[in-house]
């Protein structure tokens, strides 16, 4: 069975996205398709605005064959570190492809910078410029010199995600499906528009209907902006927290300037506003909270360098099958109930479940555990 793999956030899922699964399903008819997800929190560091349940049930009933969880460690990093836990888990399920969305489209020109981007040189080069106090995405660029240059989000993802497979010697062939918007645009602009626009749009409490698909739009409706709710837990870390520059990206010497703040910050969004400089993007800065929130060390994060199982959310009869065929040759441990698995890594990941899990009234506390304990993997009846 020709397996194709996805790398996705699905906060929230949208037009777009379904545009990316229409055109593989086009371009790839009969394929298997495996989506790797982050659940919890993002990879800007930022809380899903889905549970995990809610959004497997989505990628279920829009067309994915089978749905992985991409651990923490993974998903709420740097796009190297992302791209490597997703690479690591595709790889081990024998994926044939990978489709992302590039504004590009251009595999050829992505594939010759992510192995420039691999030479001794350029890893020298991006140190020179972030020494200058150039931000990490702009030491990226100046590094490939003459070579060209990408600025673009999903294209730099996807940089990332060719370097990765070139590491890890895969045999893993890059497509790209040519994106249609905007990545960062912050105003609705039609029915394909950007996640961030919708997340924006549902905290502005503006209309977004025709930007998702019906049963997308049925939950979000409801959604309220939970990401200020975390907070408090947050204020309190910083502030009970002797040495901050233990946490994953929290470089030494800006843990002062946060210290120095955070009593003067009402919410998140000022306390960011305080410690933003030139070299730290706004992404960053929210996944250096994140990571300070859920206690995320760099000593965890030293131990978490290698994807440890893959963990099943859900899968249709074409996902189980392709599951019941190939799980004996599997490189790593394949997890279906969290009672059974044995692993450092995802008895963290419960942890972390549950600080995402602890801003929600105690009757959808209850019933969120019951899901991530006793519903998971969710299986999607054929009609």
């Amino acid at each position: 069975m020709n397996a194709i793999g996805i790398i996705a956030e699905y906060n929230p899922l949208h037009n777009g996205h379904l545009h990316h699964l229409n055109q593989i399903r086009h371009l790839e008819k009969d394929a298997l398709i495996i989506a790797v997800i982050t659940t919890s929190f993002t990879q800007r560091g930022t809380p899903s605005l889905l549970d995990k349940y809610t959004k497997t049930k989505l990628c279920l009933d829009y067309g994915i064959d089978l749905v992985i969880e991409l651990p923490f460690p993974f998903a709420t990093q740097g796009a190297d570190i992302f791209a490597k836990g997703a690479i690591q888990i595709l790889s081990a399920l024998q994926v044939k492809k990978i489709y992302f969305g590039s504004e590009s489209n251009d595999v050829e020109k992505l594939t010759t910078l992510a192995k420039i981007a691999l030479e001794e040189e350029y890893q020298e080069r991006v140190c020179a410029y972030l020494k200058m106090g150039e931000n990490y995405p702009t030491a990226l660029n100046k590094a490939f010199l003459n070579h060209g240059f990408i600025t673009t989000p999903n294209d730099l993802l996807g940089l990332s995600y060719i370097k990765e497979i070139l590491k890890q010697k895969k045999t893993i062939e890059p497509k790209t499906i040519q994106r249609t918007n905007a990545f960062h645009e912050t105003e609705i602009t039609g029915s394909i528009s950007s996640a961030t626009s919708i997340r924006q749009a549902i905290i502005e409490k503006k209309d977004f209907k025709n930007t998702v698909p019906e049963e997308v739009y049925k939950i979000l409706k409801h959604i309220e902006n939970i990401e200020e709710k975390y907070y408090p837990f947050l204020k309190y870390k910083i502030l009970s927290s002797e040495n901050l520059s233990i946490y994953q990206t929290v470089d030494e010497g800006i843990e002062h300037r946060i210290k120095k703040v955070i009593t003067e910050s009402d919410c998140l969004e000022t306390l960011i506003q305080k410690i933003k400089t030139k070299r730290y993007t706004y992404n960053r800065l929210k996944r250096m909270c994140c990571h300070i929130l859920c206690d995320f060390t760099k000593e965890r994060a030293k131990r978490f360098n290698e994807v440890e199982y893959i963990r099943i959310l859900g899968f249709n009869s074409k996902g189980q099958s392709y599951l019941n065929k190939i799980k004996k040759q599997l490189s790593l441990p394949l997890i279906t109930t969290l009672s059974k698995g044995k692993s450092e890594m995802l008895e963290y990941e419960k942890q972390v479940f549950s600080i995402y899990s602890s801003i929600f009234p105690y009757e959808k506390q209850i019933e969120l555990n019951h899901l991530e304990y006793s519903a998971f993997p969710l299986q999607k009846k054929e009609e």
